[in-house]
């Protein structure tokens, strides 16, 4: 059973992350869905310089994931909670 998918939360962080984001003011949710891009664009490139530009980072990414699911999925759970606060605490 997902922890996450429970009665009490009322559907998965991802759902009610989409819930929030669809509902949401838009001018909030381009900000938030900016910052987001913007911190995956850094993670990126920080990946690509710390494993040296002659390595396929795609690969590499694809491989990680593959790996390692379960702690991927918990970050990811994070990401849709933190993120939705983010806008919430601004949207009012």
């Amino acid at each position: 059973m997902d922890i996450f998918n429970d009665d009490i939360f009322g559907g998965t962080p991802e759902n009610k992350y989409f819930d929030v984001i669809f509902n949401a003011n838009r001018n909030l949710v381009e900000q938030e869905l900016g910052n987001v891009i913007h911190k995956l664009s850094a993670l990126e490139l920080l990946l690509e310089e710390v494993l040296g530009e002659d390595k396929d980072v795609e690969t590499i990414i694809n491989n990680y994931i593959f790996n390692n699911q379960d702690k991927i999925r918990q970050r990811q759970h994070n990401i849709y909670i933190e993120s939705m606060g983010n806008i919430l605490s601004q949207n009012e």
